[in-house]
């Protein structure tokens, strides 16, 4: 019984490179890994004991530990002093300008003379520079860089010729090297195929998954394919012309007198009396009566005077609150007392 419970001893790795095949290949948890004892480490964290405090708030903030109270000292102001400095001595007058100034003659200005102008004995020819030297040729017309247009029919031969079969021709690939290979020499003995899986798996008889997609209904059609279209039948190609030149009528005509000086609206204007609008402004003129002010408003009757009452806020201890507690900001809290009623 104790031999059949001795576990195998484990062989070495060398024995796998050097073609030994190993009987079992079924080596179990406890030899290979086994426990070590793991000592705890200590802690390097100092000790610290917690003491609270005895009052209601007796610890003081980082703030208030580290915070020095600095008097603030006012800063020197550079503005001038506004006061008006009044001179003793009157106003003599006198400026840098007019202290420094050397005043210059000034040089004859030359005066052109104004041409007189003399209107042209010439009628206006009303023509410009394009309408004179432009002069229209008839050009070619435009060459159609598009292919012609041969229609594809589904009996004629594929003539076996393209592009790439014209421009490409083959050449000879010379035959790939043919790497050798050792010979393969099968191991000595009999090789065991038991694995771990193959002698702890139990099989199950699990069902086929159903394909989620949909069935498809193709329809298949043994007719031909006829090679037309919406577009093929619809949109035949046509001959295009070129278009002539669209030159617009000229409506109004050529003036054929002398320009009299005189525009339309000199000729049409009508002039015409301005007549003032009335001022819908009330006259500034006070009223004056006659009778006293009786110096009787609703403010002076109904108004009644009212206490006026002291903040709480403005008493070191505001009488009739408690203290109660601060606020990390500082900010003091007070409640409210209530006066007890007596039961009769």
């Amino acid at each position: 019984m104790e031999q059949m419970d001795e576990k195998p001893p484990r062989k070495p790795a060398s024995n796998l490179n050097t073609g030994v095949i190993p009987k079992t290949l079924c080596w179990s948890t406890e030899d290979d890994y086994r426990s070590w004892e793991i000592q705890k480490c200590e802690l390097c964290k100092p000790e610290q004991t917690y003491h609270p405090p005895d009052v209601k708030f007796g610890n003081s903030t980082t703030f208030q530990d580290d915070y020095v109270p600095r008097e603030i000292k006012p800063r020197q102001s550079f503005k001038p002093c506004p006061a008006v400095k009044c001179s003793v001595g009157p106003f003599t007058g006198d400026t840098s300008h007019r202290r420094d100034y050397v005043p210059h003659q000034l040089e004859v200005k030359f005066e052109r003379p104004k041409e007189v102008y003399k209107p042209t004995e010439q009628p206006f020819e009303d023509l410009t520079t394009h309408r004179n030297d432009f002069q229209g040729f008839t050009g070619e017309t435009a060459k159609i860089c598009r292919p012609a247009y041969t229609r594809v029919t589904q009996n004629a031969p594929f003539s076996g010729s393209t592009e790439f079969r014209d421009s490409f021709q083959p050449w000879e690939i010379p035959a790939p090297k043919v790497k050798e290979v050792a010979e393969y020499v099968p191991p000595q003995g009999i090789m065991q195929l038991n694995s771990t899986s193959h002698l702890d798996y139990v099989p199950y008889q699990a069902s086929r998954v159903v394909a989620i997609r949909p069935v498809s209904h193709r329809r298949k059609s043994n007719f031909p394919f006829q090679g037309k279209s919406t577009m093929k039948e619809d949109f035949q190609a046509w001959e295009s012309c070129r278009q002539g030149l669209i030159k617009q009528q000229q409506q109004i005509p050529n003036p054929s007198g002398k320009f009299d000086g005189l525009s339309t609206f000199r000729s049409h204007f009508v002039p015409h009396e301005l007549i003032p609008v009335e001022s819908c402004k009330p006259l500034n003129a006070t009223v004056k009566s006659s009778v006293p002010l009786d110096d009787v408003t609703m403010y002076s009757i109904q108004y009644t005077p009212k206490k006026q009452e002291i903040c709480p806020a403005s008493y070191p201890s505001p009488p009739g609150y408690v203290f109660e507690n601060t606020n990390s900001q500082g900010h003091k809290f007070f409640r409210k007392i209530i006066p007890a009623v007596k039961a009769f």
